[in-house]
Order: C-alpha cells, then structure tokens, then sequence
C-alpha cells in the first residue's frame, strides 16, 4: 500500500490526519544459521520489504490501533492488566510495556498500520512491526533509547507478550539495516560491522516452499541441547574458557568425540564449521566475490542438510534445481524443515531458474512455491 493511501486509511479511521508515518523492515539472512544461541555471527541484511504505520499522538493515556491486513480495530491503555486479546496488538502493547518497564512514559496515539511482508515466510514481520513501532514512539515522545536498546524492547515483547523465546538478530537488523550492505553481527558481544552488498549481476530471490512441518519448535529445542552437550563436554575436558560452541575448534571437539553422542558431534561440527563460512564470506564481500559466498551458501545447505538434520524434502528439492540451474548460491534460510531458499542468481539465469524451479516443483509436489526477489535495504525510518 502506498504511503498516501495508508494516510487516507487513518483520516477515514479516525477522523483526523495522520501526524506522522513510519516504516520498518523485514529480513533475510545471508549465511549464519543456528549460529545465534550458539554466541557466534549472523549475517542479515533489511530488505524492501516491511511494515508502514501512520501515527498521531492524541494527548490520552490510550492506544487506538487499527491493521489494514487483518481489518480489526484494537483499543488498550499501557497497563499491564490490559492486554488485548488479538495476537497482532500484542505486538505493539508489548512495545509500549517495555518501554514503561525502563521508566520512559510513553503516551496515547493512534495508529493505522500495514505490512508487505510474506507471513511465515521467514522474513520477520513480527520483528518489522515491532520495531516499526518503537522506533516512532522513541521518535515522536523523545524517549532517548539508543536502537540497541530499541532491538531489546523488541525481542524483551516476544518473550513476555508473545511467548517466543528468539534471538535479538531480527529486531536488530531490522533497526540497523543499512540500503547495499549486509551486518555481520557477534551475538555474543553485539559487535557489528557492515559490508558492502551489490552485486552486480545477481540477483537475490527467496523461494517458498509452502510447508512448515510440525517438529520444528521440539526439534529446534533437541539441536540447541546437542550443542550445548558438546561445549559443556569441551569446557569440562581441559578447556574453562568455553562458553558457546563458537569458542570450540574442530580439534577440540575431535577430543572429546568418545565421551559425546554421535548425534552431538555431527551437531557440533555444522556449528564450528558455519562461524568459519561467515567469516569466510564476509572476507568475500569484501572484494566483490559473489563466487565464493554462493559456494559458502551451498556448503551452509549441505551442512543443514546432513549434520544439523533440519532441511526436508522440498527444500532439498528446490536446492538441487538451483544447482542444475547453474544458480551461484542457494540454502534453506531460517530454521529449516521448511520455509524458504534463499537463492543468489547471475541475473542471466533468473527467468530460466525460476521457471524450471516453479515447473519442476508442481509436478513434484502438486503446487508452485511462492517467489519473493529481494533488495537490501535501510533499516526502521521516518518517511513522513
């Protein structure tokens, strides 16, 4: 929706004009998965892709939203007691909470809102409309949280409004995004540094798979556990200094192979050998070498696919058509057993992959994934 219709929506909602309008983004992640509880890097990129809201501040102690998407109106004051009972207003009470629990004093506004981004197509827009969100009332009540501080409000209103116990990289980019560069973020110090991302000649699309198996959250749970065994194991056979995963090398973790599960290991030695991918990678885009991080994105899929154990038929599927296709680089993106690819395409083989992809894919599964070509783009702004 365009900006000036969303305005027209909130004159019509509620009878003046909007004071202000901001917008937030979703979210890719180039390569670094299952790497976030492991204290190692990601590295995600904003995209054009996100959540506008109109805004204005109507000197009340309430919060009147209405969701173009969902068409529902969601009224509530910033008390805890008065939590609204839709799951899309959660988001934006829980913002308003965090903010109050770290003693800013928000005010009432209302506000009309829309988004762009593919629900459940692991592009974050829960995290965009989050940070859509607090990012204008930071603006708009002079609140002086710093972004980082605004990602953590973020993340703090999945765990206690929402009940989804995520990392802080989706809010964070989401915050940070920064138009033709990716961030390689330290999940464990917040250390984050920006890389150049243009390739010419390529283009970045996502294709949707349509499924997302049921195991997902209890298997995610047994991975995070495997890794935990082997850093324990490590920590306790000579090495002190282990925190996470990503402070264990291959040798390390060879030496306590015996005492570990097997399952543990192979775990373990995805995790080791995707923190050295992103480094690989960010040394890549640095000198403009889309070769080299598409042979990454590869090995990161292969890696999922056989160690981590968290990738499906029909991404390997859409992974092995990318391949035949000549397609650079291609690997599930998110947390696997179902959901996207994320594809990095020379821009002379894109209508063929995605055609072959689309054909291939309905006579194997009896539907077409869905396609989502991306561009990096800034982070949380005000537009109006």
């Amino acid at each position: 929706m365009k900006v000036q219709n969303l305005v027209k929506v909130f004159e019509n909602t509620f009878g003046q004009p909007a004071g202000s309008v901001f917008a937030a983004p979703g979210r890719v992640n180039l390569i670094g998965e299952h790497t976030d509880y492991n204290g190692s890097f990601v590295f995600p990129g904003a995209i054009d892709k996100g959540i506008t809201a109109a805004i204005r501040l109507n000197g009340t102690g309430q919060v009147r939203l209405w969701s173009v998407d969902y068409e529902e109106k969601a009224v509530f004051s910033m008390e805890e007691q008065d939590l609204p009972q839709a799951m899309w207003a959660r988001y934006v009470f829980g913002v308003c909470r965090e903010m109050v629990k770290r003693g800013a004093a928000p005010g009432g506004f209302d506000a009309a809102f829309t988004g762009d981004v593919p629900l459940g197509a692991g592009m974050s827009s829960s995290a965009a409309l989050e940070s859509v969100f607090a990012y204008a009332l930071n603006e708009l009540f002079s609140l002086g949280f710093d972004k980082m501080e605004l990602a953590r409000i973020g993340q703090a209103t999945e765990h206690n409004y929402v009940g989804v116990k995520c990392g802080i990289m989706d809010q964070f980019v989401s915050l940070f995004g920064k138009k033709d560069h990716l961030v390689r973020l330290d999940t464990r110090s917040m250390e984050y540094n920006y890389f150049p991302f243009h390739p010419q000649g390529y283009r970045l699309v996502l294709l949707d798979t349509l499924v997302k198996h049921e195991l997902a959250s209890s298997a995610y749970n047994k991975r995070r556990q495997s890794c935990e065994n082997a850093a324990r194991a490590v920590r306790d056979n000579g090495h002190p200094q282990v925190e996470y995963l990503r402070d264990v090398s291959m040798d390390m973790l060879q030496s306590v192979r015996s005492v570990i599960s097997e399952e543990d290991f192979k775990r373990a030695t995805y995790v080791i050998e995707e923190t050295q991918r992103v480094l690989t990678v960010g040394e890549a885009l640095e000198r403009d070498d889309y070769e080299t991080v598409g042979r990454m994105m590869y090995q990161t899929h292969y890696g999922m696919r056989d160690l981590y154990e968290v990738s499906c038929r029909e991404l390997d599927f859409l992974n092995d058509v990318a391949l035949e296709c000549g397609v650079t680089g291609s690997r599930v993106m998110g947390g696997g057993f179902g959901g996207c690819t994320i594809n990095l395409v020379k821009e002379t083989l894109y209508d063929t992959f995605l055609e072959k992809a689309k054909t291939a894919y309905s006579k194997e599964f009896g539907r077409e994934p869905k396609v989502y070509p991306v561009v990096i783009c800034d982070g949380a702004r005000r537009l109006l």
